[in-house]
């Protein structure tokens, strides 16, 4: 029986491949390129991949290879991939129409995460409006910030300011910079608002709603509410200190800075590789230690219906419930005194392990292209799965086969494997009996 329960999956998946078409065929343009000619059709893939994504991940330097305007469309595409391209199309056709069609609604609904249909016109102007204010506090910070420090006019400022503003609470992680942030490294007034973007953008509209509402009543936050904010909180602080106590004395990274830098790198290492491709160090430099554990904070990322990748900390936390209940050997799996749904952990431990495979695959495939050590082309294949951006000085290095591998690990992590899973299923169909039950040996 066919299901069309798969058409708004088959419908996201579609609007994101037109919005990479469309980047591309942009970035292209001569005038989109410093110098003679236009880009490379790979140079151009590889970036509207990452942009519209929110990855942060690039073959070029962005700041000197792209004149301003291929720095606005690549910022446009930050923008549209962070509210999802179907939250604006159904804008667009609610400014045209006035209205929803049922294949909108249903198409609009599976990108925002909305509860119910009849939430999805309410919920989407409320994240617009939520992104967009957000948006121009960092900017404005920012734009000061660069206009005292560092720029000698305001229009560069501006331009730095609103830059980085829109990629930091977008978690997309492309800088304009000619140095990128590596200048930047103990200066709070930058690093410190776009640690806040960053953290703010990855947890989920969810949460910030929640927040707004139920802020000063902690006990009557929903399991979703608590799982994201205490679990994000929680995996800041072990990725600050840990990234802290391994790389203190590293003469590559923060060895070289005094305490006060220390402590600000230590803050951008703990927020940035969870989401955010933004680095203030250079990790082609950082300890195998840091590298490892890179892997499982990019791996996890942020919050659900947000800006952040990664399989979600809600995800990484219900399978650990899960574990917790069976080691105890409960019958329910209970997080603050309510019991998580079958169907819930059933969909997490799915999200998880296709997540595994996914990179798994993934590694296999660039180390077999590339000739790269496993430790780097891991590294490498998480940060563009989990849509965090970071590189350790190698994507550039990779032939066009690899970079073709990282182009669709991006696009699986920020369509979603379970959407992408969906959109390709062609049938679905409902058993009408129950089947006796047997118990296989496991472990």
């Amino acid at each position: 029986m066919t299901s069309t329960a798969f058409g708004p999956a088959r419908l996201v998946v579609s609007f994101y491949l037109v919005a990479v078409t469309i980047g591309t065929a942009l970035l292209m343009l001569p005038v989109a390129k410093t110098g003679p000619g236009g880009a490379e059709l790979s140079v151009a893939v590889f970036t509207a991949t990452s942009a519209t994504c929110i990855t942060g991940m690039s073959t070029v330097d962005v700041a000197t290879y792209w004149t301003p305007l291929g720095q606005t469309i690549i910022l446009a595409l930050v923008q549209v991939g962070g509210l999802g391209i179907v939250s604006i199309t159904t804008l667009l056709i609610l400014m045209v129409r006035g209205r929803l069609g049922l294949q909108d609604t249903l198409a609009a609904q599976t990108d925002s995460h909305a509860a119910t249909t009849g939430e999805v016109r309410r919920v989407l102007l409320r994240i617009t409006r939520f992104f967009f204010v957000f948006e121009a506090i960092i900017a404005t910070f920012l734009t000061i910030r660069f206009r005292i420090g560092y720029d000698d006019n305001w229009p560069d400022a501006l331009w730095h300011g609103v830059f980085h503003g829109i990629s930091s609470v977008n978690n997309a992680g492309f800088t304009n910079l000619p140095q990128g942030l590596l200048p930047l490294v103990g200066d709070l007034w930058i690093i410190g608002p776009m640690c806040a973007a960053v953290f703010v953008g990855g947890l989920g509209y969810p949460v910030w709603f929640g927040l707004r509402r139920q802020w000063r009543t902690p006990r009557k936050w929903t399991v979703h509410l608590r799982l994201t904010v205490w679990g994000s909180l929680v995996l800041l602080a072990i990725g600050l200190v840990t990234f802290a106590a391994f790389e203190w004395t590293n003469p590559g990274t923060l060895g070289r800075l005094d305490l006060s830098d220390k402590l600000v790198a230590s803050l951008a290492g703990g927020v940035f590789p969870r989401t955010a491709g933004f680095n203030t160090v250079d990790y082609g430099l950082i300890r195998p230690e840091t590298m490892m554990l890179h892997y499982v904070l990019m791996f996890i990322g942020g919050g659900s219906a947000g800006t952040a990748g990664g399989i979600k900390v809600t995800t990484f936390l219900v399978l650990g419930a899960v574990i917790w209940s069976e080691v105890r050997g409960e019958r329910q799996v209970v997080v603050g005194r309510r019991a998580i749904p079958l169907t819930v952990q059933r969909q997490a431990l799915t999200i998880a392990l296709l997540g595994v495979a996914t990179v798994m695959l993934g590694a296999i495939a660039v180390v077999t292209l590339s000739g790269e050590t496993l430790q780097l082309s891991l590294f490498e294949v998480i940060s563009a799965f989990s849509t965090t951006g970071l590189s350790a000085n190698l994507t550039a290095e990779l032939p066009v086969s690899a970079q073709v591998v990282l182009i669709a690990l991006m696009f699986l992590g920020r369509v979603g494997t379970i959407t992408v899973a969906s959109a390709l299923a062609m049938r679905r169909t409902r058993r009408r009996y129950e089947l006796p039950e047997e118990r296989p040996i496991v472990g």
